[in-house]
């Protein structure tokens, strides 16, 4: 284990900066295990988001996604790998930074883009990914501030990026 005390490592940012690939590497690295909220709040809907999002919309969405996150956060010692729209909501934020140490992932708009593509996986990324990502950036660019420490995955392997968010982590507890 990386830390005697079983801190939660909550991982935030836009989608595509490497949330769910780097919670695998953090996963492996400190024995935790990774839970991918997106995942969790499928499985727990019964069907795939873009299927939650087009019969019960957006709003019915966060607020699965709410009581999802809160029941996850319960547990210690895991790695959580968020959506990008989690930080939506104030009571997610503070859930997360009180029941964790909260990373925020960005990249460049470009490095995003590349990514995550055209996915049809991605409600949001309908009628186009890269002036979708651009203006969700825009809407976004202050709602990862709260997080402990952000770093910027661009051009990075996500072995880099663990290895980073590793060092931060352990200082954390000095």
């Amino acid at each position: 284990m990386v830390k005697e005390k079983q801190d939660n490592i909550v991982l935030i940012g836009m989608m595509g900066t490497g949330k769910t690939t780097v919670g695998a590497r953090l996963a492996e690295e400190t024995g935790y295990p990774l839970v991918d909220l997106d995942a969790l709040i499928s499985e727990t809907a019964g069907c795939p988001i873009p299927q939650l999002f087009a019969e019960r919309g957006e709003p019915y969405f966060r607020d699965l996604e709410a009581a999802v996150l809160k029941d996850v956060l319960a547990q210690e010692g895991i790695i959580l790998a968020t959506g990008g729209g989690a930080v939506l909501r104030k009571e997610n934020c503070l859930e997360m930074t009180s029941r964790g140490w909260v990373v925020a992932l960005k990249a460049t708009l470009d490095e995003i883009v590349s990514r995550v593509g055209e996915d049809p996986g991605r409600p949001l990324l309908a009628g186009g990914a890269r002036s979708r990502v651009e203006a969700l950036l825009e809407q976004r660019r202050q709602a990862y501030d709260f997080a402990h420490v952000i770093i910027d995955t661009s051009g990075k392997s996500p072995e880099e990026v663990s290895a980073e968010i590793l060092t931060h982590y352990r200082g954390s507890s000095n």
